[in-house]
C-alpha cells in the first residue's frame, strides 16, 4: 500500500518548500493506514488563499470511504499541520468504529433505524419564499452498505449521506435525526 498525493493550489503557487511539507505531513498518515486497505490511496491537497486567510483542504480515497478535512490559519504552514491533525482523528475514529463492530451489532442497529424512521418534514409552513440555489456540487456515488454510509457521513462531519446500497443497488440517504439516531431513506419510484 502507498499513498498517491496530490497538491494543487488556488489562488496561490505551490512552491516545492510548500509541496514538500504537504507531502511530508499528510504522507504520516501512511502508517495509521496500515491494512486498513488493501488498495493503494488517492490523496488530493488544495492550497488556497481567500482574502487573508490560507486554507488546506485534503481528500483522502479509501475505497468506498472517503475522509475529508478543512483547515484556515492566517499561515499555509498552520493550516497544513490543522488539517493533518483533523485527519488522524478521523482515522482513528474510524479505526475504533470498525474494530467495535460486529455483524450483529450492525444488523440490529440496520434494524432499530428502519423502525425509527420517520417522514423528513418538508418545512412548508405557508409562507411564500423565493428559492435560491448557491452552490452545485457533484460527486461519485459509490456503492455501500447502510452501516458504511453512516460512518462516512460522520467522518464528513454531514448530516445526510447519499449513497448507492451495495445490496440492491438503490441510490438511498441516511440522515442525523434531532434526537442523534440515524434514518433512511429509500426512495421509490412510482
Amino acid at each position: 500500500m502507498w499513498m498517491k498525493i496530490t497538491v494543487t493550489g488556488k489562488n496561490i503557487g505551490v512552491t516545492d518548500a510548500l509541496r514538500a511539507y504537504v507531502e511530508k505531513r499528510v504522507g504520516r498518515l501512511d502508517r495509521y493506514l496500515k491494512g486498513f486497505t488493501k488498495e493503494n490511496i488517492e490523496c488530493t491537497a488544495i492550497l488556497s488563499v481567500e482574502g487573508n486567510m490560507h486554507v488546506t483542504e485534503v481528500t483522502i480515497e479509501l475505497g468506498a470511504i472517503t475522509m475529508r478535512a478543512e483547515e484556515r490559519t492566517i499561515d499555509m504552514y498552520g493550516s497544513i499541520d490543522g488539517v493533518v491533525e483533523k485527519l488522524e482523528r478521523q482515522i482513528r475514529k474510524y479505526k475504533t468504529r470498525v474494530k467495535s463492530k460486529n455483524r450483529q451489532d450492525t444488523r440490529a442497529a440496520i434494524a432499530e433505524i428502519n423502525r425509527k424512521l420517520l417522514e423528513v418534514p418538508n418545512g412548508d409552513d405557508g409562507t411564500s419564499q423565493d428559492i435560491k440555489i448557491v452552490r452545485r456540487k457533484k460527486f461519485v456515488i459509490k456503492p455501500m452498505s447502510v452501516e458504511e454510509a453512516v460512518m462516512q457521513m460522520d467522518l464528513l462531519g454531514h448530516d445526510f449521506f447519499v449513497f448507492l446500497d451495495a445490496e440492491d443497488h438503490q441510490v438511498k440517504v441516511v440522515y442525523k435525526r434531532k434526537d442523534g439516531n440515524y434514518g433512511l431513506i429509500e426512495p421509490d419510484i412510482g
